[in-house]
């Protein structure tokens, strides 16, 4: 965060030490003290403090010259996914998707410009796709992502598309602005997106949106697919509206758990109160 945005609160000594954790990542599991200190722009000597310090308070292990993140550090997500309501309200519903259809499903939510999973239920089969609670994608590959996107209020819609990389992932990845808005577009039409081996080759994964009791959009659920044994077309056919219905139930749900909706802002345009008819559903 550059020095002028900076609150009087903001403390910056807890920005760097939030910084040396993230440093470590699925590429860079060992690091010296050197890598940490070019990674998070500190001094050998801060980047020291900060590592003896996550030391002593057991979120790192010192390995000879090089430094670890331990298992501790999964109580700093846990502490926020454990009290997650709308999780726990997802995953039996997401349970009897799965055994429907026979195919993993998954809750997520939009974090900054990644969606993150806070709820998934894998299908029971010897391959499946490696995917975690916590796991983190770029939004704007993403079938959940993509429905997201598509119902914020357009003024955060281009301010978001401004700064996304469009960074190829796969020859299907859409790589351009105009094109990335149209499909948004297509996705608020139609209510659901379905995204055909853009974040993965050979994966295909159909999504639709979960409503708050005030209709705003604050989760997707999705069903991610084997390209080279489910068409594009089926997909549609069989998956879609179990989808559709399972989402149903989480809004039905969800709604029962958090109360009456409140009555949408006169002239805001982006809350439905829970007694305004939904969107139609989305056709197959």
């Amino acid at each position: 965060m550059p020095e002028a945005d900076r609150a009087p609160h903001f403390v910056r000594s807890l920005e760097r030490g939030l910084a040396v954790i993230r440093s470590f990542d699925a590429d860079h599991r060992e690091l010296t003290l050197s890598e940490v200190a070019r990674a998070c722009g500190l001094t050998r000597a801060a980047a020291r403090r900060f590592l003896l310090t996550l030391a002593d308070l057991g979120y790192v292990r010192a390995d000879g010259r090089t430094y670890r993140l331990t298992p501790r550090v999964l109580e700093l997500g846990y502490s926020y996914l454990s009290s997650f309501s709308l999780a726990q309200i997802a995953e039996p519903h997401l349970e009897q998707l799965v055994d429907r259809t026979r195919e993993s499903s998954s809750l997520c939510v939009l974090d900054g410009d990644d969606i993150v999973y806070v709820a998934r239920v894998p299908a029971r089969r010897i391959m499946t796709v490696a995917v975690t609670v916590g796991t983190r994608f770029p939004a704007h590959v993403t079938s959940v992502g993509r429905v997201m996107l598509a119902y914020l209020p357009e003024e955060e819609i281009e301010v978001r598309l401004a700064r996304v990389e469009l960074t190829p992932l796969t020859a299907r990845t859409i790589d351009s602005l105009a094109l990335l808005r149209t499909e948004l577009e297509r996705v608020r039409r139609q209510g659901y997106a379905l995204v055909d081996q853009e974040l993965e080759e050979g994966l295909r994964s159909i999504a639709a949106p979960v409503r708050d009791r005030d209709g705003e959009v604050v989760a997707a659920v999705n069903i991610p697919v084997q390209a080279g044994r489910t068409t594009l077309a089926a997909v549609r056919r069989d998956l879609l509206p179990p989808l559709l219905e399972t989402v149903a139930g989480i809004e039905a749900d969800l709604r029962m758990a958090t109360g009456p909706a409140r009555a949408s802002s006169p002239g805001t345009g982006t809350h439905r109160s829970s007694s305004s008819p939904r969107p139609p559903a989305p056709r197959p």
